[in-house]
């Protein structure tokens, strides 16, 4: 069969798929009843239902066969947020809020549009922030064990954005960027976007195999590393400081960029210190305000070696020039006033009350989780397939994340995870063991 008459095949399976004439959970042909079916060599069978695994259509399972994919949350970058039935509970996405802050966020403005500058905040920013209220993040992070000058801080409108101008800038299509075989999400859209080349290291509970890593890197030319050794998410790791000199060291090695996320970092009150402080030269560090202040608070920061600095400003100025005036002004002051620190105190107060209903109620189960984070990973039997228990669960009215959201790689890993911080406290506990309840009652 030629190239044209295989995609043909492809096609009509995906729009059988996409119509729903081939139902969610069907078990399709075996790759040698497909050959026979449609004539075609066994290989290029295998190359169909490979292709289809790559659109997120269908999915393989070891010894039973190809299923089409049950979808439902958030099971793949663009989450589908529709339920068959009311929504109970969303598990699938961490917007974490904290009582009152609708109030705080009233009297801040109020000082806002009282202030004798109000008019400041309607004129263009210039690209990375004034250097002003770089400065006061750069104070901030003195917190979280950085210490840089403010023109090496460029604000942003959220941590993706950070992230996506580092990428933007300091790589080129075709660049290989290494990252563990469990990791954000977002950073497979920013490398699809740019065209990096992904490639994932293995991990484990303590965190990245750092062996791995170096053998990767000596057989290729890696041109930057990311990772979360505060807080990982999926994972909830915290890598010790042997393990973050390795890891500089290994950079330095190779000569690769870090590109270091401290998302979820302020989770951890006693933390090693960040790569950035072990390998200033090399690392980019980008996080936010979206976790531990507000998720709709669009306030990110990136912390860049100097070299760096020219061709990340120009890329931010041709994206976005970076976060607007208003929100600038709201988030430095909440930052000068000490809110942000006091709301983080909340924050690892709060996530640390979630984990221990988590634990008790998932008691048993293969779980793991830092103890201060919103992330749980919770591992699935043999026989339960995560997209068809993340069905089950929303016939339920319960969102959650499969693995295949946070797989950087072809394995496939058998696991949900878990965002603890969205539903109320009081009914956390509940939800958590009507969701054991139904993963319980799948059967073999």
């Amino acid at each position: 069969m030629g190239s044209s008459s295989y995609k043909v095949v492809v096609q009509e399976f995906a729009a059988a798929i996409r119509s729903g004439a081939i139902p969610a959970g069907s078990r399709l042909p075996t790759h040698r009843a497909l050959a026979r079916q449609r004539r075609m060599a066994l290989a290029t069978a295998t190359r169909v239902y490979a292709e289809l695994a790559a659109f997120g259509l269908v999915v393989g399972e070891p010894g039973r066969g190809t299923f089409v994919r049950v979808r439902s949350g958030y099971d793949g970058l663009e989450p589908s947020r529709s339920l068959p039935v009311p929504r109970v509970a969303d598990l699938s996405f961490n917007q974490p809020l904290a009582p009152g802050q609708s109030d705080l966020l009233r009297r801040a403005l109020h000082t806002m549009a009282v202030s004798g500058n109000v008019e400041e905040l309607l004129y263009q920013q210039p690209p990375g922030g004034h250097r002003h209220d770089r400065a006061v993040v750069a104070t901030y992070l003195l917190g979280r064990g950085i210490d840089t000058v403010p023109d090496n801080v460029l604000l942003t409108s959220g941590a993706q954005q950070a992230l996506d101008t580092v990428l933007r800038t300091l790589t080129r299509p075709g660049d290989a960027l290494a990252v563990d075989e469990l990791s954000y999400p977002g950073i497979k859209l920013i490398a699809s976007a740019h065209g990096l080349d992904l490639v994932p290291v293995p991990c484990a509970v303590a965190g990245p195999d750092l062996a791995a890593l170096d053998r990767l890197c000596r057989s290729r030319s890696v041109r930057a590393i990311y990772t979360m050794p505060t807080v990982h998410n999926p994972l909830g790791w915290v890598l010790t400081r042997e393990q973050r000199e390795r890891l500089a060291a290994l950079a330095r090695a190779h000569d690769c960029l870090i590109v270091e996320d401290g998302t979820y970092a302020f989770l951890e009150p006693s933390p090693p210190p960040p790569l950035q402080a072990l390998a200033p030269e090399r690392t980019c560090y980008v996080a936010g305000l979206s976790k531990n202040v507000a998720p709709g608070l669009r306030f990110g920061f990136a912390v860049l070696p100097g070299r760096h600095l020219t061709a990340a400003t120009t890329g931010l100025r041709g994206a976005a020039w970076g976060a607007p005036g208003i929100v600038t002004a709201l988030a430095t002051g909440w930052i000068a006033d000490g809110t942000v620190t006091r709301l983080e105190r909340e924050r690892r107060a709060d996530a640390a009350a979630r984990q221990d209903i988590a634990r008790a109620a998932l008691a048993g189960l293969d779980v793991t989780a830092h103890p201060r984070s919103y992330i749980v990973w919770l591992g699935l039997e043999p026989h339960q397939r995560p997209d068809r228990v993340a069905a089950v669960l929303a016939e339920r009215g319960i969102l959650v994340s499969t693995a295949d959201a946070f797989a950087t790689g072809p394995h496939r890993f058998r696991a949900l995870r878990l965002a603890l911080a969205t539903p109320p406290r009081d009914l956390l506990g509940s939800v958590l063991r009507d969701l054991r309840d139904a993963i319980g009652s799948i059967p073999p």
